[in-house]
């Protein structure tokens, strides 16, 4: 399910078994939808979003992550006009 999306081969290589404990390393931390909780809802985490895409420069550093329900990473990434 994660990867639904196409990702360039070299977007893919920074991704994998590293992402993955990075991902569900922060996904427990933090197990609440950031975006939902700043209007008072608790939405449970279903996706980590990078804020700036690793594409970007972005890097899997926890200052650059964000825990988000489904609908909010949806929203968020068309806003950016990606998906």
């Amino acid at each position: 399910m994660y990867n639904k999306y196409e990702r360039s081969p070299d977007v893919n290589r920074k991704y994998g078994r590293a992402w993955k404990r990075i991902r569900d390393r922060y996904a427990a931390a933090h197990p609440l939808c950031e975006q939902c909780l700043k209007e008072g809802r608790l939405t449970p985490v279903e996706e980590v979003h990078h804020i700036l895409p690793i594409s970007q420069g972005g890097t899997h550093e926890a200052s650059n992550l964000m825990s988000l329900c489904q609908s909010c990473h949806t929203k968020i990434h068309h806003e950016l006009g990606d998906r």
